[in-house]
């Protein structure tokens, strides 16, 4: 997509999934979704951009399976080990001061750190007390988050994760074997509820105590970023808890003033002012 026909087209194309559809990646970053749309392409061996557009208005399950290419499902349990060492530290303890208290995980993907927290808060004395909303606009990434399995090759990774993280048992705890695959255990899940949400077109979740929405934002252009952070601002009551991924910030942006800084390294923040 090197010349201005093919940018036209592909403006072309988003704007025919938001009016079809309702879904909105006009403000994505437009190297992420020309890649996305160059997969597409390949595999459908299509040469032109606007080839998509008739079947993605015509055929809702190409259209759902343009929708699985954009959406972003590369996640891990207990990703960024200190950053749940730090949540364990900093943001526990706050919230054990509400009798009851609602988190939200935005953009969960596959949902390998939904039950990255659900563990975590269960070792920590407050699952119970806790109800975790995990959204996705991909159903499908939805129905894998839910189901809890995942595969068992992945489990080395994870269970050194979750030690550095500061598991206070052994991740195998957590789960059962099943062939190539481990289930994790259905009672995690007793407190989790999960829905689809869309972060760039979809409004205000509910009044959330802790937010977590990590390497989301880099697929956005600086408007849609501030849009979802104005969300999640507007999602938190005051003294709630934002977590960010790695490569995220709120300086610079719209929301900037409304927190304090919890710890800049682990992308922690506090809500301090509407």
């Amino acid at each position: 997509m090197t010349n201005d026909v093919d940018r036209y087209e592909l403006s072309l194309l988003l704007d025919a999934m938001e009016y079809r559809w309702g879904y909105d990646f006009r403000e994505y970053a437009r190297s992420s979704i020309q890649r996305r749309v160059r997969n597409v392409m390949m595999r459908h061996r299509i040469t032109y951009v606007s080839e998509l557009i008739p079947r993605i208005l015509h055929d809702p399950i190409f259209f759902q399976d343009m929708v699985r290419d954009f959406s972003i499902t590369v996640t891990e349990m207990f990703r960024d080990p200190s950053v749940w060492a730090k949540m364990t530290e900093e943001i526990f303890p706050r919230l054990n001061t509400y009798p009851y208290f609602k988190i939200w995980h935005a953009a969960c993907a596959t949902g390998e750190e939904v039950w990255s927290m659900a563990i975590l808060l269960k070792e920590a004395g407050l699952l119970e007390r806790a109800t975790i909303y995990a959204t996705d606009f991909n159903d499908i990434a939805l129905d894998k988050a839910k189901k809890g399995i995942y595969p068992i090759k992945n489990m080395q990774v994870a269970n050194r994760n979750y030690l550095k993280a500061g598991g206070q048992r052994s991740l195998v705890d957590y789960y059962r074997v099943q062939g190539d695959e481990v289930i994790f255990d259905k009672s995690l899940a007793k407190r989790i509820v999960w829905a689809n949400h869309n972060l760039t077109t979809d409004r205000v979740f509910g009044e959330m105590n802790f937010i977590l929405c990590r390497n989301a934002l880099i697929y956005f252009t600086q408007a849609l970023q501030d849009q979802v952070l104005s969300l999640f601002s507007e999602s938190l009551v005051y003294g709630g808890l934002l977590c960010l991924g790695s490569k995220e910030t709120l300086n610079f942006t719209s929301v900037e003033k409304a927190y304090s800084v919890i710890c800049e390294r682990e992308k922690l923040w506090c809500k301090t002012a509407s």
